[in-house]
């Protein structure tokens, strides 16, 4: 039976053989995290199909029957990388949505650069082009991806343009195309930064944050009720 490693030290027994069964406790803790993020670079990096649980297992410095106690396939693992990196971004921003206390328009540029902070700036910015690009041949990751981000993006979206609307800040709107209408730029930002930038010369890289502020003023300018008054 092997020794609690929480439990105090036995008589006898020596502190460092103590601290070393902590220390496996501690990095056993730590596996899931470790495999998260060796799955989400790799994800990027190769992309869904080319990626190998043994590959995601060997950077992450355990085997492959370890990786297989956490997340039983490739498929699960996926999913526990966009329920950490993305999905789960929801609630937090679902929060701060309610507390806002500056107008719609305020409200939509501080979403929209607060996406970009949270995922567009990191690793995770990657997963919309693995899944636009393999939804064809994997459309159960899709489906999930469909159900665990687009929908409650578009949701909370609705509620920001629900918002103007009902307080007059907004014209009234084509929901649905008016969601689309802010998601697409954002898309093409992600799909910018994981195709062509890396291969663009200086002259030809877009700044991000300059992007999505020119964005917004081209957006609200068809949105506000009165934009040439608002704009004096």
């Amino acid at each position: 039976m092997t020794p609690d490693p929480l439990q105090p030290l036995a008589p006898g027994e020596p502190a460092a053989a103590t601290e070393q069964k902590q220390r496996r406790a501690r990095r056993k803790e730590a596996r899931p995290g470790e495999l998260v993020d060796a799955a989400l670079a790799l994800f990027v990096e190769k992309g869904f199909a080319a990626t190998r649980v043994d590959e995601v297992a060997a950077r992450a410095g355990v085997s492959k029957g370890t990786l297989f106690l956490y997340f039983p396939s490739k498929e699960e693992l996926f999913k526990a990388v966009v329920r950490e990196t993305i999905a789960g971004r929801f609630g937090e921003w679902n929060d701060e949505l309610t507390r806002f206390e500056g107008n719609s328009a305020e409200l939509l540029r501080y979403c929209m650069h607060s996406w970009w902070e949270r995922i567009g700036m990191t690793a995770a910015s990657g997963i919309t082009k693995l899944v636009m690009s393999e939804a064809g041949m994997f459309p159960e990751i899709a489906a999930f991806y469909q159900q665990e981000v687009i929908g409650p993006g578009h949701d909370l979206l609705r509620r920001v343009l629900q918002r103007g609307m009902d307080r007059g800040e907004f014209r009234p709107l084509h929901m649905e195309y008016a969601v689309y209408s802010l998601i697409a730029p954002m898309i093409f930002l992600l799909m910018w930064k994981h195709s062509m930038a890396p291969c663009c010369p200086p002259s030809q890289q877009l700044d991000p944050v300059e992007f999505i502020d020119s964005q917004v003023s081209l957006l609200l300018g068809g949105m506000l009720v009165n934009p040439a008054a608002r704009s004096t």
